[in-house]
């Protein structure tokens, strides 16, 4: 394996400046002379990008512009001991130590340790104060190479090549400094990729113990390093701390023993957490990547005061528990458990496209009326707001208050909600293939979405392409597991830097489209239009069994699978019908809405009629129950069936059942996904909407006091 460092990559007492860019230039000059970069513009480029994401200035003095760039086929370290110091926007002051980490685009996992090693490293006064006495370059060679765990590579003279910069390497007269005496300090784990259960001793029994996750941008340099001065602050505290480091090296996730045991969580990331819902429920403390290395003992104590009150404590979202489903006994994920977790991972992405697109188109019809489907292009195009449409004029009866202004807005939500509308099957494909590939699955993913959706608007007899959801799942999964195998592949050091950007994403398109076009678009079509006419052709009983049914899922689990396959389902039909007038996916939407609606208000109800049934606590959450449940957020119903599931279980669904049931019979529409009693200028039928609605309250509010109130006295709970 190449040095990561020599001494043709050290300059000491480096004159460049007073600005953090002409250093930066400077080293990558470095870089460049000493052979090791294969694009110096592309290095500094990459160098500048990253270094807008957030300063890399650190405390005590030091500076790590770092990046991982296709300007260098291997990892190279460059050092300079600046002189005068540089300000790189640490909160103590300048920097007088900067190194530039360049990892290579695409580097592999041993490489990439290796630079993990160096930043955890950098946390240690020891170190540092060993560079800053150093003589010579051989001697931070030594240094460096002796932290890293390597031998160092043979000495050479330090003498730049021709052109380098004038902060070159010279002779100083510090005493030379034992490289094991810099070594001491707070001790390294090892590198990325080791266990997290190596980072601390396990917890004595009654010893809280806290987890932690890290993460950065690049990955390479702040992500490691947060996780060292966490790690060291507990060790000051005395308390155990597990840390799951997400970086470029990999990471070995925590596993759902240690979560579970753990009585906070520490969140110190720059970008989204992996599997965030491994932590769901637990107290947290959440910060940039940059605070632990700046305060990592205040972020303990923090940590230590929420898992002692954690009533007081923010909470990672969702419950307590579910960190753990999809596992099996060694906190390894199962099949059931991964496939759960890829689709679930796109409709996540995918909603917010579907909700926010079908409340701008409802809001467009409110304001203009439905006959603006046929005339908002032609506003768009022709009218502003300083000429405004004739809304009688062109068609617009309905528009309200007969208002061209209001018309012209009408207009312009239409067109921003069908514009939203055209990602949601493009995201869904997109996002499952990031669920199993990561990165390099997205781009084939949403191409493979576009061919689901025939953005290219193909027209023939035939809907061939278009294959819509179910063409996006099945899209979705095909990119991911293709790119995912492209990304395990062994290739060539120089072709490394090109796998994620242009060779993945380029042989999965092809390859995952071929499937799809010459494959399985035909079958999927077939199957779609076979599903249309299904839905089409419902009426009377078969469309009264499909609200009852649709129902029962959607109070069976409160927010959990089966509830979320039944939403999926009609939040995917909405997206294709929110433009017409009369589709059979409006009415499954309206029945998914107003069943996952009734649960929380079907208890709130019970709360106010039979109090006694019902502990103090459970009577708070019944006052939050009425909003929950109007804003149709069935998880407010968790708290009681958590408590006494045999009985409220059971009732709930009944009265979801009868309003999934009765709002098929009445043919209630819903244009809006979501929103709950707040999108009624979106519902066809509000009178309908409204029985519906208040008959499965009724039915699960006294189901659920008859089923409480068998063999026990409003006694036994009404002081609880």
């Amino acid at each position: 394996m190449t040095s990561l460092i020599t001494t043709d990559l050290v300059r000491l007492g480096a004159g460049w400046g007073s600005d953090k860019h002409d250093v930066i230039r400077a080293l990558a000059d470095v870089v460049d002379d000493a052979g090791r970069a294969t694009s110096k513009d592309q290095l500094v480029a990459d160098a500048f990008a990253r270094e807008e994401t957030s300063a890399t200035g650190l405390p005590g003095g030091i500076a790590i512009p770092h990046c991982r760039t296709s300007g260098v086929e291997v990892p190279t370290l460059a050092f300079a001991r600046l002189e005068p110091p540089v300000d790189f926007g640490a909160k103590d002051g300048p920097a007088d130590l900067a190194f530039l980490i360049a990892a290579p685009a695409g580097g592999d996992a041993d490489h990439l340790t290796i630079l993990t090693k160096l930043a955890r490293a950098l946390v240690k006064p020891a170190f540092t104060d060993a560079l800053r006495s150093a003589g010579s370059a051989e001697e931070v060679v030594d240094l460096v190479a002796h932290e890293l765990g390597e031998p160092a590579p043979a000495a050479k003279a330090a003498v730049p090549a021709s052109g380098a910069p004038s902060g070159a390497a010279t002779p100083g007269g510090a005493e030379t400094t034992d490289p094991a005496q810099a070594s001491t300090g707070t001790p390294s784990d090892g590198g990325a990729g080791a266990d997290p259960a190596a980072t601390s001793a396990a917890a004595p029994a009654g010893t809280t113990s806290l987890v932690a996750v890290t993460s950065c941008p690049t990955g390479i340099a702040h992500t490691y390093m947060a996780a060292e001065a966490l790690e060291a602050a507990a060790e000051r505290a005395g308390v155990p701390l597990q840390v799951e480091t997400q970086g470029s090296a990999g990471s070995t996730p925590l596993s759902p023993d240690t979560i579970a045991a753990a009585g906070a969580v520490i969140f110190a990331v720059d970008v989204g957490v992996r599997d965030r819902s491994r932590f769901a429920g637990k107290p947290m403390v959440t910060s940039g990547v940059k605070r632990p290395i700046d305060d990592a003992d205040a972020m303990i104590a923090e940590a230590l005061r929420y898992a002692a009150d954690p009533a007081s404590a923010p909470r990672v979202e969702g419950e307590a528990g579910g960190a753990s489903e999809g596992t099996g006994s060694a906190g390894q994920e199962t099949w059931g458990g991964r496939t759960r977790r890829v689709l679930m991972t796109g409709v996540s992405y995918m909603i917010p496209f579907v909700a926010a697109g079908g409340l701008m188109i409802a809001l467009g019809f409110l304001l203009s009326g439905y006959e603006i489907v046929d005339h908002a292009r032609d506003i768009l195009l022709e009218n502003s707001f300083t000429n405004l449409p004739d809304a009688s004029a062109i068609g617009l009866d309905h528009a309200l208050l007969g208002s061209d202004f209001l018309a012209y807005i009408g207009a312009l939500l239409l067109i921003i909600g069908q514009t939203a509308f055209a990602f949601f099957i493009p995201a869904l494909a997109g996002y499952i293939a990031y669920a199993i590939a990561d990165r390099p699955g997205i781009a084939p993913g949403f191409v493979m979405g576009g061919l689901a959706s025939n953005v290219l608007q193909v027209s023939g007899d035939s809907p061939y392409p278009a294959t819509g959801f179910i063409g996006a799942i099945v899209g979705g999964v095909l990119a991911g597991l293709i790119a995912h195998w492209l990304a395990g592949r062994k290739v060539p050091a120089w072709a490394r830097g090109l796998m994620p950007v242009l060779v993945i994403p380029l042989v999965t398109s092809i390859v995952a489209g071929f499937l799809m076009l010459v494959v399985f678009g035909r079958p999927i079509a077939w199957l779609m239009g076979q599903l249309e006419d299904g839905l089409n052709s419902l009426s009377g009983g078969s469309a009264v069994l499909l609200g009852v049914i649709l129902g029962l899922m959607m109070a069976f689990d409160m927010g959990g699978p089966l509830n979320k396959v039944a939403y999926s389902f009609a939040a995917a039909g909405v997206g294709g019908a929110a433009l017409t007038t009369d589709a059979p996916e409006l009415r499954i939407m309206a029945a998914v809405m107003l069943a996952g609606m009734v649960p929380p208000i079907a208890l709130a109800l019970a709360t106010v009629l039979r109090p006694g049934l019902f502990s103090a606590a459970e009577r708070e959450n019944g006052k939050a129950g009425w909003l929950l449940g109007a804003s149709f957020i069935t998880e407010g119903a968790i708290p009681f069936a958590a408590a006494d599931p045999l009985r409220v279980i059971p009732a709930i669904m009944a009265g979801s059942a009868v309003t999934g049931g009765l709002s098929m019979a009445m043919d209630v529409g819903v244009r809006a996904p979501h929103g709950g009693i707040f999108v009624l200028f979106a519902v066809d039928g509000v009178l309908g909407y409204l029985i519906a609605l208040a008959a499965g309250v009724v039915v699960g509010a006294v189901l659920v006091i008859l089923l409480k109130s068998m063999g026990r006295r409003d006694a036994d709970v009404a002081t609880v």
